[in-house]
């Protein structure tokens, strides 16, 4: 890997400080800052060749159209899926959920038939299943957690039959950092004909995801969460469903004859695309990929295993600091408590010692009633955070203490 020094200050927002501090950035599960070439990439787009896309015959609108779909065939060729036509752009990955849940909830979805997610999942592969069920008169099934963050395998077993007719689970919890073991999922579905839908939003960035390998139906994950632009998402879906399945919106683009009578669709991935898309946001993100590629993903997943193992070291040694999520697979993501003190004092206190974490319960409250708590304070990093940075947090942490003894 390039060195460390050399790679932020590829991030400009990196250099910056904030209450005369040196900014630590530690909530990447959130938001990842976005390296100097992608924001290069969606100034060129407004700046030298904008015009909307698959609608005009003029210079600018077939030079927009073709990075647009360059941005596509790059996005495919990074998770290694087989078709180009099964990329589907959306705002992001709550927006990838769903639209699975309306398109494959009416077409698959019966009344008593059930849908199985984990009580690790954020509350945007929650709700939109909860509306399906809602609807269609089935029912949500949730494979439990074991105290360390991790599901319990058999548990998932036993909830899978006949009924079943979806799977959706994180590939990663972004409340606790627990990877799930995404590919034993989907082989138990997979043996009963199930499809699995994937919530990437926490795995995409984190190491090389391989769709061929997962042989999942679905796969949804954010620009913004990878060092792309936010308003952009990517929906992967093999094509035996996206043929089949109905379009959920309506619009421009989609379509291939409208009379008052009756309305044809377009081909794939089109039928899925309404309106204007983010296509400044899909250039981006292409070149956010290109940006890790350059890195190298195996050389990512390294520095943050040796990151995520130096901060759980040095944060465990704090007296009166418990840490939700022990998983023995985990994304860089801590999850933490200080005794008697609230996450959000702790959380404000950090931010006036320039340490930006995050507060709350993660938009995943099923998971912080699982242990019994109101929410937690996360430091979630990335490759571009250094050892010096979690030495910092970890002397920022005694420093809250102290204003509490």
């Amino acid at each position: 890997m390039r060195d460390i020094l050399d790679i932020r200050a590829d991030f400009p927002l990196l250099a910056r400080r904030v209450y005369d501090k040196q900014l630590v950035y530690f909530d990447n599960g959130a938001t990842t800052q976005k390296p100097q070439c992608v924001l290069d990439a969606v100034r060129e787009v407004y700046t030298t060749y904008n015009g909307n896309v698959h609608r005009g015959v003029h210079a600018m609108s077939d030079l927009t159209s073709e990075a647009y779909e360059n941005a596509r065939e790059k996005i495919r060729l990074f998770v290694n899926a087989p078709k180009k036509e099964e990329i589907i752009f959306t705002s992001g990955t709550t927006g990838s959920i769903n639209a699975v849940a309306f398109s494959f909830g009416e077409r698959y979805i019966k009344s008593g038939d059930e849908i199985i997610i984990s009580h690790l999942e954020h509350h945007a592969n929650i709700v939109p299943w909860q509306m399906v069920c809602e609807r269609k008169g089935a029912l949500l099934r949730v494979i439990p957690v074991n105290d360390d963050g991790e599901i319990i395998f058999e548990e998932y077993l036993r909830l899978l039959s006949k009924k079943s007719k979806l799977v959706a689970v994180a590939q990663a919890s972004n409340a606790l950092g627990s990877l799930l073991p995404v590919k034993e999922i989907i082989n138990a579905a997979h043996s009963l004909n199930v499809p699995v839908l994937i919530d990437g939003a926490q795995g995409i960035q984190h190491g090389n995801v391989d769709l061929t390998s997962f042989d999942c139906d679905f796969y949804a994950f954010s620009g913004h969460k990878i060092y792309g632009p936010t308003g952009i998402g990517v929906l992967y879906g093999k094509e035996k469903w996206l043929s089949e399945m109905p379009p959920y919106q309506g619009g421009g683009d989609m379509v291939d004859k409208v009379t008052f009578e009756k309305t044809t669709y377009n081909q794939l991935p089109f039928k899925f695309e309404a309106g204007t898309m983010n296509y400044a946001g899909a250039i981006g993100l292409a070149r956010a990929l290109d940006y890790v590629t350059s890195i190298g993903r195996i050389d990512i997943e390294n520095r943050e295993k040796e990151l995520l193992n130096y901060a759980t070291k040095r944060l465990s040694v704090i007296k009166g600091l418990k840490i939700y999520g022990t998983s023995a697979k985990k994304i860089p993501t801590i999850s933490f408590l200080l005794n008697g003190i609230h996450q959000y004092d702790t959380g404000t206190i950090l931010d006036k010692l320039g340490i930006a974490v995050r507060t709350g319960t993660h938009c995943a409250q099923p998971v912080m009633a699982r242990y019994g708590i109101e929410g937690t304070v996360r430091a979630s990093l990335c490759f571009y955070n250094t050892l010096e940075e979690i030495d910092i947090l970890a002397e920022g942490i005694e420093k809250v203490k102290k204003m509490f003894l």
